[in-house]
């Protein structure tokens, strides 16, 4: 049978591999995000310096910001999907254990699910409303 000192710190190092993973696609997601935001002010205004009349103006503007708006809801979306991914992928590395710790760790570790799914939930509740 094996050592379950070696299979949790096994454990934690996963766990820590997994959020390592999840940081580095949050930043770069996030940095990606701004960069294109960035590019769509940069438009926003090279458009709204061109000479037209103030009705073609609050058009073009309008569809542009509903167009970031949408970019940007969509990106959010991903994000939060990654995130779920991401919980669903420590639980799964964290399960086998589970059973074999002392009742009173297993009773923290019913927390721990409990208060993930809550996490769960909170962040499905958050999700943008107008992204089709």
């Amino acid at each position: 049978m094996p050592d379950i000192n070696t299979d949790i710190t096994k454990a934690a190092k996963d766990i820590a591999n997994v959020a390592k993973d999840a940081t580095y696609v949050v930043i770069g997601a996030g940095v990606l995000g701004f960069q294109q935001v960035q590019v769509q002010r940069r438009e926003l205004s090279a458009k709204l310096q061109e000479p037209s009349t103030l009705a073609e103006r609050v058009s073009t503007v309008r569809g542009d910001l509903t167009e970031a708006v949408h970019s940007v809801d969509t990106r959010v979306e991903d994000l939060m999907d990654r995130f779920e991914e991401i919980i669903e992928r420590v639980e799964a590395v964290f399960a086998p254990f589970e059973d074999r710790l002392p009742v009173q760790a297993r009773d923290v570790a019913k927390q721990v699910h409990v208060q993930a799914k809550d996490a769960r939930t909170q962040l499905r509740n958050m999700r943008p409303t107008s992204v089709a």
